[in-house]
């Protein structure tokens, strides 16, 4: 999908259309309706915090503000920019109707998050048959169609690459945005679209192994391509320099997966500012209850429920400490997950400000089945609550 969260939110503010928006605020920043009828929204150059930006308008992104981005840092770049806090249900709202108009026209699907599919079209009738002069022309027609339906559902634009394989769509979709179709069909394709990109635009290289490869002088997927893979395999490890060589020449075996279950379910937030856990401990406290809650309503609204508890605390200097503890019962329930992730709390020395505090739940199993992945690597130390007791009155330590 197209700068998805942001699309959402123009289907609800048309007049922004066009214009730069960025996605990432609170609640305080909802437009207010002003006496004349119109909008007030707000501005990127009033934020304060450090919230990052979720997603940005492609007029935002001419600018040089992009998702991850600290909306602090965007608002030098861009301050006029419209600010919109997230609504995550709308998005899932969405989420859900683009993948059932393009169920109907193509079921095999392997579902990546929130806003992006991969299909398999080998057996949709007609995808081989040329249409006129086109050979591609069977191709372009079920591509056209996918894109009309999601549109038809949604108001929303998509951009689709058509490739032989999952690496390949992914890096093609990204060619053409917004509302872009690429076919990447022949391997004379490869050098002439995919060569001269920069290897960050390779799905699997992250900014670590980037960084390694400019050390190594390979900027781009060509360069790449033509390394001594026993170089790569040198540098990378056998298999991850194995799969480089490999990825740079556009090849890839996995196959479309319809159906995987989760490792685990988290909730986590950054503060807008270091909390103590003294002097801050009620709004901690408030927090982290919320946190739970949340978390508790994705398993439910999922399906899921799970023994290990875990939790997650980024202190100033960016410190990230994990703790969990294992129940001798899986549970979905708030006041449980609450309870365990609170010992796992008393288990972090609290010494310095607090800058981001998550939840999370593994060991997960549906509701009268087996544990999914069983794993139990700590005695059990959570208790359960007790059933009348309040979900906020619950201690924070």
């Amino acid at each position: 999908m197209d700068a998805f969260y942001a699309s959402v939110e123009l289907l609800r503010y048309p007049e922004l259309k066009g214009q730069a928006v960025v996605i990432g605020g609170r609640r305080m920043h909802e437009p207010v309706m002003q006496a004349d009828g119109t909008r007030r929204y707000a501005r990127l150059r009033d934020y304060t915090g450090r919230g990052v930006i979720t997603t940005s308008t492609y007029a935002a992104r001419d600018l040089g503000v992009f998702s991850g981005m600290g909306l602090m840092k965007a608002a030098l770049r861009a301050p006029d920019a419209i600010l919109l806090p997230t609504d995550f249900d709308a998005y899932r709202h969405y989420s859900r109707l683009f993948k059932a108009a393009v169920a109907e026209l193509a079921p095999v699907i392997e579902d990546r998050g929130i806003d992006e599919i991969y299909i398999d079209l080998s057996d949709i009738p007609g995808i081989r048959e040329p249409v006129g002069h086109d050979p591609m022309g069977g191709v372009r027609a079920v591509a056209r169609e996918i894109k009309n339906s999601v549109a038809r559902a949604t108001g929303l634009s998509c951009s689709i690459g058509i490739t032989p394989n999952k690496l390949l769509s992914k890096i093609a979709s990204d060619l053409d945005k917004p509302d872009g179709m690429t076919l990447l069909l022949a391997p004379e394709d490869i050098p002439t679209r995919i060569w001269p990109l920069g290897v960050r635009k390779v799905n699997g290289i992250g900014p670590k192994a980037a960084a390694k490869l400019q050390d190594l002088s390979i900027e781009t997927v060509e360069q790449l391509a033509a390394a001594d893979p026993l170089l790569l395999i040198s540098q990378f490890g056998k298999s991850f320099g194995a799969w480089l060589h490999e990825a740079a020449h556009g090849r890839d075996s996995r196959p479309v997966v319809t159906h995987s279950e989760p490792v685990s379910i988290s909730r986590e937030t950054t503060f807008e500012r270091d909390l103590h856990a003294v002097h801050d401990r009620a709004e901690l406290g408030a927090i982290f209850t919320r946190l739970c809650e949340q978390l508790a309503g994705d398993l439910m609204r999922k399906g899921y429920q799970g023994r290990s508890i875990g939790l997650k605390l980024r202190f100033e200097g960016f410190h990230t400490v994990t703790r969990d503890t294992t129940l001798d019962l899986p549970t979905q329930d708030a006041q449980t997950i609450r309870r365990a992730a609170g010992t796992c709390l008393k288990r972090v020395a609290l010494d310095k400000r607090i800058r981001l505090l998550g939840v999370r739940v593994g060991g997960l199993s549906r509701p009268g089945e087996p544990e999914l992945r069983p794993k139990r690597r700590h005695p059990s130390k959570a208790l359960p609550a007790s059933p009348g007791e309040r979900l906020q009155n619950l201690p924070l330590f």
